[in-house]
């Protein structure tokens, strides 16, 4: 036991507070919990008290999974502990939660950065694979000695770019490629082009018209729209959705949640109008200028892959950031079958539920079935 006591806490004004006190994440923001819940999550905010003082705070969101696995207990982007306190706060949410809701596993992807961030950019998986290979040291150590395992059964992106903004913008800017920043003085310049913050339901929509024309020719999933206004409307001032006009037409948009510390890309998307003109490199960079401006230290573009987007987010740093990725402690015997069966199951998923899906009007109701099962015993993390 780690000697520390863990209570909830049940007040939002609280909570929202402490989280930005502590400077933590946006996705540990209240809001975020009450969005999740909506779609088969549950949200618990827990502190975590050295006698009188506190020491750290976590919202845990808990999904249900098939029999025998009973729960998931997951942490995105927290716990907020300092960094001589994290291993034993984090003992101590697995203590608490084994004791009341015995889930099968807590898995924590917290904002914390590897030793060794931020990166030189461009460097290879294979690098950076050995890397994390090497045995952890100093409080990283002691997270290990708690228990917690790494996993590669990952849902936030842990490679990723931050930005810092409490610099002058003449700074940022020179952070950027050449040919990055002309297209951000070209965009600035366009006739009839205006950035700001979207607050119309129309211009909603126009937005989540690209969001799914981006995610067709990206070739990736994207929420419902119902999904889209339930950040807007729980997260409230912390959800900012800003975006690029021509004229009366939106063009393209970024979406950031934001902390009092960090804002954080959910999702961007640009038509082809606004390819055209290049207004996604001007959007990029006032979005950076109004979170600045907000007295914000942080800029996250939420992940890195091997992709055109994440070549498009390369261009705005002349370097990368490597967060500490997931970690697992096991907290039932079933465990090992757990995290065995989950990447399997995600393949699965990832590789026949379109298909399935485009046969989801049989008549006989079978391709729905089929989707239903898959989908029930997909346990994944809360991806954005």
């Amino acid at each position: 036991m780690s000697g520390l006591r863990v209570t909830p806490c049940h007040d939002q004004g609280e909570w929202d507070r402490l989280v930005n006190d502590a400077g933590g994440h946006p996705l540990q923001l209240w809001g975020w919990g009450e969005l999740k819940s909506r779609y088969e999550w549950s949200a618990q905010r827990l502190l975590v008290h050295d006698g009188d003082r506190l020491v750290g705070s976590a919202q845990v969101l808990l999904r249900k999974l098939p029999v025998p696995f009973r729960s998931l207990a997951y942490v995105p982007r927290g716990p907020q502990a300092g960094q001589e306190d994290r291993a034993r706060v984090c003992a101590a949410l697995a203590d608490h939660l084994k004791a009341v809701d015995k889930p099968i596993a807590l898995t924590i992807e917290p904002d914390w950065a590897q030793p060794f961030s931020p990166l030189d950019k461009g460097v290879s998986d294979e690098q950076l694979a050995a890397d994390l290979a090497a045995p952890p040291t100093g409080w990283l150590a002691d997270l290990r000695s708690q228990g917690f395992v790494r996993s590669d059964n990952t849902g936030l992106i842990p490679r990723t770019l931050v930005v810092d903004v409490t610099r002058d913008e003449d700074a940022i800017m020179q952070e950027l490629s050449s040919s990055t920043r002309q297209n951000v003085r070209k965009s600035f310049r366009a006739k009839d082009v205006r950035f700001g913050e979207v607050t119309t339901d129309a211009d909603l929509q126009q937005v989540l018209e690209i969001n799914k024309e981006t995610g067709r020719r990206a070739e990736f999933a994207v929420h419902s729209d119902d999904y889209h206004r339930g950040i807007r409307d729980l997260m409230g001032p912390a959800s900012q959705l800003i975006a690029a006009w021509e004229g009366d037409e939106v063009v393209a948009f970024v979406w950031l949640v934001v902390s009092g510390r960090t804002a954080f890309e959910l999702y961007g998307g640009v038509s082809s109008r606004g390819m055209k003109l290049r207004l996604n490199y001007g959007l990029k960079f006032h979005a950076m200028t109004h979170v600045k401006a907000q007295g914000v230290e942080r800029y996250d573009f939420n992940g890195l892959l091997g992709d055109g987007i994440s070549d498009f987010k390369r261009q705005f740093a002349k370097h990368e950031d490597l967060l500490i990725g997931t970690w697992d402690k096991p907290l039932s015997p079933l465990y090992p079958a757990f995290a065995k069966a989950l990447p399997v199951v995600r393949h699965t998923l990832k590789r026949y539920v379109p298909k399935l899906k485009s046969a989801a009007r049989d008549p006989k109701g079978t391709a729905q079935a089929a989707v239903a099962a898959i989908r029930a015993a997909t346990t994944s993390r809360s991806e954005p």
